[in-house]
């Protein structure tokens, strides 16, 4: 399995990458205000959504004349950056709130500040105990272990990723490895710094 994670990280690093998303907090909106979310990079476009004064980890995946394009639901959308401010994630650190998910079938892996898990319609909610983390310019892997017999191991990399259910544009890919005494499994999916 080892030999699996290398040659993906190999492959992962020749591959075209984008910096990853950056994280940001909303900054200079007033207690009693919220920070719009806009359909396009401009004021005169459609409110699609809203931040509060204080939200943390807004996820900013691409700037565009001094608008950011974030995470809206189902969609992105587009925030004036003069109400962000970048708190950059340090290096050789995975970051918390991580959430990765997939579909065909539905699963969720998310590392929490408070702990991590991983969710799905078959097996429901279960704990993962981290059993070790590393983190690149351009992605993270990180395995974990559910009970006493099943690890999954999750490589993460800065490549734009859609789910196929929705017109979200997500800033990082995942694939997952399954390893459990009955059999091994791969999924495929897409992560964000954005869990609010």
């Amino acid at each position: 399995m080892i030999r699996w994670i290398v040659c993906l990280l190999i492959w992962t690093s020749t591959a075209t990458a984008q910096s990853l998303p950056e994280r940001y907090s909303v900054t200079g909106v007033a207690g009693d205000d919220v920070l719009n979310i806009r359909s396009g990079p401009a004021a005169s476009f459609d409110k699609i959504g809203e931040f509060g004064p204080y939200t943390l980890n807004v996820e900013v995946l691409r700037i565009e004349d001094g608008w950011g394009m974030v995470p809206a639901g189902e969609r992105n959308g587009w925030v004036s950056m003069r109400f962000l401010e970048a708190y950059p994630i340090p290096a050789n650190e995975v970051p918390r709130p991580l959430v990765c998910s997939g579909t065909e079938p539905f699963w969720t892996l998310a590392l929490y500040p408070r702990g991590s898990e991983y969710n799905s319609p078959d097996t429901g909610r279960r704990d993962l105990e981290i059993m070790r983390e590393l983190a690149a310019d351009k992605g993270f892997l990180i395995q974990a272990r559910e009970g006493l017999t099943l690890e999954r191991t999750i490589v993460v990399n800065a490549l734009p990723c859609n789910d196929g259910m929705s017109d979200r544009v997500f800033g990082m890919t995942a694939t997952l490895f399954n390893d459990t005494p009955e059999g091994s499994s791969v999924q495929n999916g897409c992560c964000t710094f954005q869990s609010n």
